[in-house]
């Protein structure tokens, strides 16, 4: 296999790259739930505890992320 210098420069950029998707994902994600309220195809209730479960999971995801991240550097 080919020899890859991954520094932590390179490892840096790929995590915020990471975390910078997932948080686009998210706004993206309650943007829709905010147009179905809108739309009158979900209630108000509703959206609210699907927009509190999509943060709870990108906060989740976000956690994941970083404990690699944070074991790659104690070894």
């Amino acid at each position: 296999m080919a020899d890859f210098n991954f520094n932590d420069g390179l490892l840096h950029k790929v995590f915020l790259a990471g975390v910078g998707a997932l948080a686009t994902t998210v706004e993206k994600s309650q943007e829709i739930v905010d147009d179905l309220v809108k739309k009158g195809e979900i209630t108000v209730e509703q959206g609210k505890a699907l927009n509190a479960e999509l943060k709870h999971k990108a906060e989740e995801a976000k956690a994941e992320e970083t404990k690699p991240a944070s074991d790659e550097k104690k070894d």
